[in-house]
């Protein structure tokens, strides 16, 4: 579940992001005309993925439950000769000692309860995993999809716009990705939708950071399903030059 930055841009050559760019007095400041800063943006994020492809990287996965720490990860990620995203596992933390036995027929039912609520949890991790691959990394055709039916609002906010993409997976969801006017890169990426049932609310939120180069990356991604109590953070460190398939 990582995010990298892709042709996500081309929603801002629209008329409405367009007036909304030229309706304050921050944008009439600007000194890119809105080709300008679209043609400046594509170039950087092309560059930045472009970059992030020569290193590889540690991602590590926390899933906590009712906020205590239920399991943790570590993959060593980088992009194959095919451009897509390889996950290793790395050495994995010994497992918690299992409880006792427990005697009679009291103890098997308490058992298999437990044994069915981790499948439960395990499906659920599954299917919101895919719903995230969703939102990350941004579709273009799915971008295009929200340009056409008129649901994309660009609002300028100081050094920074933001563009924010309704309806974008599914009805009532929100993609709002925020950019740094100066500098044309993605500052932050949020989503707001839902697993199955509206109820069932779901958040996504992604900072980014900078390595020495300057190659952007996703620093942190922090993934809540309020209904279930389950947080999930997952962490990119350790950027080095890839080295060879071992």
């Amino acid at each position: 579940m990582f995010i990298h930055k892709s042709t996500l841009v081309l929603a801002l050559a629209t008329g409405a992001a367009v007036s909304l760019l030229m309706a304050t007095p921050s944008a009439r400041q600007d000194a890119q005309t809105p080709d300008q800063r679209v043609a400046a943006l594509k170039k950087n994020l092309a560059d930045g993925q472009a970059a992030l492809r020569k290193y590889e990287w540690v991602e590590t996965t926390v899933l906590s439950l009712k906020g205590e720490e239920k399991s943790r990860k570590q993959m060593r990620v980088y992009y194959g000769a095919d451009g897509k995203l390889q996950k290793t596992a790395l050495a994995a933390p010994p497992p918690p000692p299992a409880p006792p036995p427990s005697g009679g027929r009291g103890g098997r039912v308490k058992s298999k309860v437990v044994a069915n609520k981790k499948d439960e949890m395990k499906d659920y991790m599954e299917k919101a995993v895919a719903l995230v691959h969703q939102y990350v990394p941004p579709s273009p055709e799915k971008i295009q999809k929200v340009k056409d039916a008129k649901k994309l609002a660009v609002t300028p906010d100081q050094s920074k716009v933001k563009l924010e993409l309704s309806d974008y997976v599914q009805s009532g969801d929100k993609l709002t990705l925020v950019i740094d006017a100066a500098k044309n890169t993605l500052a932050g990426l949020s989503v707001a939708t839902y697993l199955e049932k509206p109820k069932d609310t779901v958040t996504l939120d992604v900072q980014f950071g900078a390595l020495a180069d300057g190659t952007s990356y996703q620093a942190q991604t922090t993934f809540v399903a309020a209904a279930k109590n389950i947080q999930v953070v997952i962490q990119n460190t350790g950027h080095r030059p890839l080295q060879p398939t071992r």
